[in-house]
């Protein structure tokens, strides 16, 4: 984040605490203001009390539209930052309309409007078009243009692993790693890589890391698959349980590398990816099996 947008942020929660304070100042007036009325008549004039309540009452208004007002650019700040292609070019990947998303996206990096996200988007749509040198000089772009980025070092190495290059991979998503190391998608992305290169050791530590963090469920459902294998062959019964449990709860997201499958036909991490899902819903049925059967 930009110190220009930080600052931005900060100004909007000043916003918003000057604007409770206000409001808290005119709740306390008003009820001081009542219960001296009910003891003496109303002066015909305004108390000092009544005035610091409406002064407070001011301040609460000002401050919100203020808030509103600093959001609003905010706001209409990141719009200009994607590019009014971004969510068209996403729908159209999900479609597996990928000419017309690598045509969208190719006109919004021309408009000047390069980010990271923005690559990564253009190296999938090349990758998933087959287009996979242009992939990997996308990938390669986006560490040049952002190399204390973490998001540009997860473009590249989904370039690598499109091209089955997983040790590669393995090497861009640590360097995102030690970018972010509080972001467990990259831990869980860079275990699934090293899953694939045959580092499983490496992996599970790599998962463990990302077990550390909250998850979305598509990436906890097969973190905690190969936790839970691995804890089972260690014999370590509590935690090789609570990961299938977790297992278990998340196995929703398995959706979403389902919905994937169609647009990796044909390639070898495509068919890797399908027989690992399969994998996981056969456990999952085994766990839920022996969890109906009496102790």
């Amino acid at each position: 984040m930009s110190l220009r947008r930080l600052l931005a942020w900060v100004a909007v929660f000043v916003c918003v605490g000057l604007a409770a304070l206000g409001f808290i100042i005119f709740v306390i007036g008003m009820l001081i203001e009542l219960a001296d009325g009910i003891t003496q008549p109303l002066e015909p004039y305004l108390s000092p009390v009544a005035q610091m309540s409406l002064a407070g009452l001011c301040l609460s208004a000002s401050m919100i539209l203020l808030g509103f007002f600093l959001v609003g650019i905010l706001l209409a700040r990141q719009s200009r930052r994607y590019g009014a292609g971004y969510g068209e070019a996403y729908r159209l990947i999900q479609n597996m309309q990928f000419p017309q998303a690598i045509q969208l996206l190719e006109r919004v990096r021309a408009g000047g409007k390069i980010t990271p996200d923005l690559l990564m988007l253009l190296t999938s749509a090349y990758a998933y078009n087959g287009q996979l040198a242009k992939a990997q000089e996308t990938a390669d772009r986006a560490v040049q243009l952002f190399p204390g980025d973490a998001g540009a070092y997860m473009t590249l190495a989904n370039g690598y692993r499109m091209q089955a290059s997983y040790g590669e991979a393995a090497l861009a998503l640590q360097a995102a790693a030690q970018l972010s190391p509080a972001q467990p998608i990259i831990w869980a992305e860079l275990g699934f890589v090293q899953q694939l290169a045959g580092e499983h050791d490496s992996a599970i530590e790599s998962f463990k890391h990302a077990a550390l963090y909250s998850m979305p469920s598509m990436y906890a459902v097969r973190v905690n698959y190969y936790l839970s294998k691995h804890f089972q062959k260690l014999g370590e019964d509590d935690d090789a349980r609570g990961a299938t449990e977790r297992m278990i709860d998340t196995q929703h997201g398995l959706q979403a590398w389902k919905s994937t499958l169609r647009a990796l036909e044909g390639t070898a991490y495509g068919s890797l990816l399908n027989y690992e899902l399969e994998k996981i819903e056969v456990a999952i049925g085994e766990a839920q099996t022996r969890s109906k059967q009496p102790a």
